[in-house]
């Protein structure tokens, strides 16, 4: 755990921050996750809780750790302008509920990272820490980009469709996207298959930051909060594991394909079942990227049409062009789409006498090259990336886990654990067995 050296002396806030401040000094000139940083107010909260950590009065295991927030939520101390042109000086002086609560806990809050345009496909600046050429994902790529770097330990990202969870592959990032509406969104409630989670270096931390802002700021109105150990869940042996291949895995290159069959033959030879494939549930699944994102389009073009109304020039062609579908879908073909979705939701339901989760590859392959959107030219398919393996777990409101397991070409590639909605604590602790496991029958031990 990150801040295990503080309750021992061995570290210190202040210390582990400055030395956070001089990686982001190194590498944001390349790699360009942050938005804006905070570094005055981060070394006065990392002071306050050196001393409280000398003191032995820690406000949670949390405390002193580091964190960066998307561009998504709003900060106090900080604008939050969405990676929109249209929010350009937007500083709304008040904090999201899970800010809130990672103050509470004692969490250094150093800066806002870089989101692609509200959340959408529309990329940002930030480049992949493993290759300046290629896309750390999005929507929440400087979060991703901030970790992967070894910036901070930990940080704060959003998923309606693959926002966390591919973001995390690409960058060698562990990443908890949990049950939907397990964590208080606060002022982002529009939308409902938005979540919030986190980015971490470390399991423990991923599942310490989540568990510290859901036992203070809860779940979204009406729903359960993340719910588990105060202490990252204990490796735990799966009673079966199925496998989820989705639409994307007849384009799967060959040797991240080759890569996901190898693990999986690592996972067979402990012994656990490894299940495929579920046909009913697969066909079901064919169209999910779509159906999440024609969904989503829907429920945020209301204030996607006040705000291009309002800014024309301030919103890409790309979010016009999502509007524009969504005008056309109108109520009735809004209502099929949500008859779809509980289709696929009862078929995954189902599966739950037959495996405790099922795997899959985090992204289709290692972080493609960039492609931005050029002036005159059609826009580019997937600019941060195919979210074809990320849909099916925001569409079914499911926990999931994307563990760093894999090397494709000398690039990260992540697996990524999906249980049964409400099972995060499970599907933590199984992600954390797969982890254990495939690395150390990787290495013959």
């Amino acid at each position: 755990m990150t801040v295990q050296a503080f309750s021992t002396g061995e570290d210190s806030p202040r210390d582990y921050l400055e030395r956070c401040l001089h990686t982001i000094a190194e590498r944001e000139p390349t790699v360009r996750a942050w938005v804006a940083l905070n570094a005055d107010r981060a070394r006065q909260a990392a002071d306050q809780s050196t001393k409280r950590w000398r003191d032995g009065t820690p406000l949670s295991p949390i405390d002193g750790l580091p964190i960066g927030i998307k561009d998504l939520l709003e900060t106090r101390d900080l604008p939050t302008q969405m990676g929109c042109a249209a929010y350009d000086g937007n500083f709304p002086r008040r904090d999201n509920a899970a800010v809130w609560a990672l103050r509470q806990a004692g969490a250094v809050i150093l800066g806002k990272t870089v989101t692609s345009e509200l959340g959408g496909t529309h990329p940002g600046p930030t480049t992949n820490p493993f290759d300046p050429a290629r896309t750390p994902g999005g929507s929440s790529s400087g979060s991703a980009a901030a970790v992967g770097a070894g910036m901070v330990p930990a940080a704060i990202g959003t998923q309606v469709v693959g926002s966390i969870i591919r973001p995390a592959s690409y960058c060698g990032n562990w990443a908890l996207k949990p049950s939907q509406g397990a964590i208080n969104r606060g002022e982002r409630q529009a939308t409902s298959m938005s979540t919030h989670g986190v980015h971490a270096a470390r399991a423990e931390d991923m599942w310490l930051v989540a568990i510290a802002i859901a036992r203070r700021a809860g779940g979204d109105p009406g729903m359960a909060p993340l719910a588990g150990p105060d202490a990252v869940p204990e490796p735990h042996r799966p009673f079966a594991v199925g496998v989820m291949e989705t639409e994307g895995w007849v384009g799967l290159d060959a040797s991240s394909r080759a890569a996901f069959e190898a693990f999986l033959d690592r996972l067979a030879g402990t012994g656990v079942p490894v299940v495929r494939r579920f046909d009913r549930f697969e066909a079901l699944l064919a169209g999910v990227r779509e159906l999440t994102l024609d969904i989503t389009g829907w429920e945020n073009h209301w204030g996607l049409r006040n705000l291009v109304a309002q800014h024309p020039d301030g919103v890409s062609a790309r979010a016009k062009a999502v509007l524009e579908a969504a005008e056309k879908l109108g109520v009735d073909g809004y209502a099929e789409l949500l008859r779809r979705r509980a289709e696929v939701r009862r078929a995954h339901a189902a599966l739950a006498s037959e495996v405790d989760v099922v795997v899959s590859l985090a992204s289709p392959g290692p972080a493609p090259l960039r492609s931005d959107d050029l002036p005159g030219e059609p826009l580019s398919q997937w600019p941060t990336g195919d979210p074809v393996f990320n849909a099916p777990s925001s569409l079914l409101g499911a926990p999931v886990v994307t563990v760093p397991v894999l090397s494709v070409d000398g690039l990260p590639v992540g697996i990524q654990v999906m249980g049964q909605p409400g099972s995060d604590a499970r599907v933590t602790a199984i992600a954390r067995w797969v982890a254990v496991t495939a690395a150390a029958r990787e290495d013959g031990h």
